[in-house]
């Protein structure tokens, strides 16, 4: 086991991969036998894991602190060495798929595997080089200006993450000046921030007509790997979140506006859940994982061992502070098969959130590690937060120890906060298609597109007055749009799997809780739909699904006296 200050990093040479992967190729091309060919996807899974190792440790050491010189001076490395790695690894790749042998190499690593390699290969050509180190050092541009928010607030200079409890306050004024002093530095920002997705938008649509794409629609499909569904399929969920999302969300915030007892709810109302003050852990960082570690030590021996693992090796880095990059996220460090979680704990319930969500990640990692294949380490990313949306839901039973007095608000808040951020995380997927579709676009129109979404999927948004919001830049805060484009819907798709959890573990937890570990071991060696159905789940794609599931929440919260929390 080794700690995580200890991991060491060592720059990875272009020329050293290079030659690398050249002899595995000759080799490759030379080799007599299955067996001699499957030794050496091996090697080069060895390879893999050296490269990802370090360039991971560059990317969490650079998130932790964006103002270390080192580390961004490796980021900007990457950056732009990535590409050039890639086309190494995809040499590689091409001698697999013509192998002779391939049957029998599909039949011991998977088809998945296959799958996955064949749509990989569609997303590169050496051509596309300098776009895509354009594209690295854009979303490196956004993640640093984001970080870089020094708001004076209260007394103090916060980020932006900081300023997340405050938007929370029972004082409406508070939450007002809050969301303000947030909409102030993204509006002074405005014009940098059009320039970068322009950039972006641009370069993208470029790299996706070299390769063949007619736009990057196609091509951030092929990028996300997704192999058995496609964006029809997605036009069709949308259509069942309209129909059967979309007016429950709006009658749960018509009941928000009377349990806070406000005229209209606005923009700066939306986190405010109850005049008693919203739910929050009742005890500092180091209790709150002190607790979580409890609450793991219980649920199985699994998480038992797993949760250790992470504390131990000091595999969290959970507070906020200046020039860390806001968010959370989970990554996997696969030289030392050590999940690492990434956060910004601010003191609201979201900490605890971020203890089951990203640890949700983690665990499956970790219980999908024996599979050694760096493709597997994760699967594709809308089965992935199945793993975390879901492990929200188990760890229910322990919210009593968080959240003490306030268990049900949480839990009522919890559970209405999946269904409203559904709506939301369709908007943000269907923008990005039209944006994509047309990448003619003026700023202005891009916002004018959101607006309009907005008056779909959130009618109840008001924003009064406020130019930076009105004028359609809500969605300049949202990372992924600049950094994973198309990487939401994902999230939706998984609420409504997390979901199906939910109501299965009310029924018969034993059993869930099996059907979910043994999702978690798969890790990434099937597609969605296939992982979907060994968990046995229903695609969120089926016609019927989301109304069925919908149904069972809404009873739920329709029981619930929320005036009285």
């Amino acid at each position: 086991m080794t700690k995580f200050q200890d991991m060491t990093y060592v720059r990875p040479q272009l020329a050293d991969i290079e030659a690398a992967c050249k002899t595995l190729i000759s080799r490759f091309k030379q080799a007599q036998s299955f067996t001699e060919q499957d030794a050496l996807m091996e090697e080069m899974n060895d390879l893999m894991n050296k490269i990802e190792t370090q360039q991971q440790l560059v990317y969490i050491r650079h998130s932790i602190d964006t103002n270390d010189a080192f580390y961004k001076q490796e980021k900007d490395y990457f950056d732009d060495a990535s590409p050039q790695m890639e086309e190494h690894l995809n040499a590689f790749d091409n001698t697999v798929m013509a192998s002779p042998f391939r049957a029998e190499l599909e039949e011991k690593w998977g088809k998945q595997l296959f799958r996955l390699t064949e749509l990989k290969l569609k997303t590169f050509h050496p051509d596309v080089i300098p776009d895509l180190q354009k594209e690295n050092k854009l979303t490196t541009e956004y993640a640093q200006l984001i970080a870089s928010a020094k708001i004076q607030f209260k007394g103090e200079e916060r980020t932006l993450s900081q300023l997340t409890p405050f938007e929370q306050d029972k004082d409406r004024t508070v939450r007002k000046e809050a969301a303000r002093a947030k909409t102030d530095f993204m509006s002074a920002h405005e014009e940098q921030l059009d320039r970068i997705y322009d950039d972006l938008v641009k370069v993208r649509t470029s790299i996706a007509q070299k390769l063949g794409f007619e736009n990057f629609v196609e091509l951030g499909y092929a990028r996300m790997s997704r192999t058995d569904y496609d964006a029809s399929m997605v036009d069709a969920f949308r259509k069942q979140v309209r129909e059967h999302i979309v007016p429950l969300v709006t009658a749960l915030k018509q009941r928000q506006e009377k349990r806070i007892g406000v005229d209209t709810l606005r923009y700066y109302d939306t986190s405010f859940q109850f005049t008693s003050g919203n739910p929050t852990p009742k005890g500092d960082p180091e209790w709150i994982l002190q607790t979580g570690e409890k609450m793991y030590n219980e649920l199985s021996p699994e998480t038992t061992e797993f949760f250790q693992f992470m504390r131990s090796n000091e595999l969290l880095d959970v507070l906020s502070r200046k020039g860390k990059e806001g968010g959370g996220y989970c990554t996997y460090i696969n030289d030392y098969q050590s999940p690492f979680i990434f956060a910004n704990f601010n003191g609201t319930s979201g900490d605890v959130d971020v203890l089951t969500h990203e640890v949700g990640h983690a665990f499956q990692v970790y219980e999908s590690r024996a599979l050694n294949v760096p493709q597997y380490n994760f699967p594709t990313s809308e089965s992935a937060e199945i793993h975390s949306m879901s492990m929200e839901f188990f760890a229910w039973p322990w919210m009593e120890d968080f959240f003490k007095e306030d268990t049900e608000k949480y839990k009522f808040d919890h559970l209405a906060s999946a269904l409203t951020f559904i709506p939301y995380g369709v908007a943000v997927d269907e923008f990005q298609h039209i944006i994509y579709s047309q990448p003619e676009l003026t700023p202005q129109q891009r916002k004018d597109a959101w607006r309009k979404l907005e008056s779909t999927y959130l009618p109840h948004v008001n924003y009064e007055g406020n130019d930076y919001l009105e004028n359609g830049a809500l969605w300049q805060r949202q990372l992924h749009i600049y950094e994973v484009p198309f990487y939401y819907i994902d999230y939706t798709l998984a609420q409504i799997c997390a979901l199906q959890f939910w109501k299965r573990m009310n029924d018969n937890r034993e059993q869930a809780w099996a059907d979910y570990l043994a999702l978690c071991k798969l890790g990434g060696s099937r597609s969605f739909l296939e992982l979907v159905s060994s968990a046995n789940l229903a695609s969120p794609f089926e016609d019927g699904c989301v109304s069925s599931v919908i149904q069972d929440i809404q009873t739920w919260l329709d029981r619930v006296d929320d005036q009285a929390l």
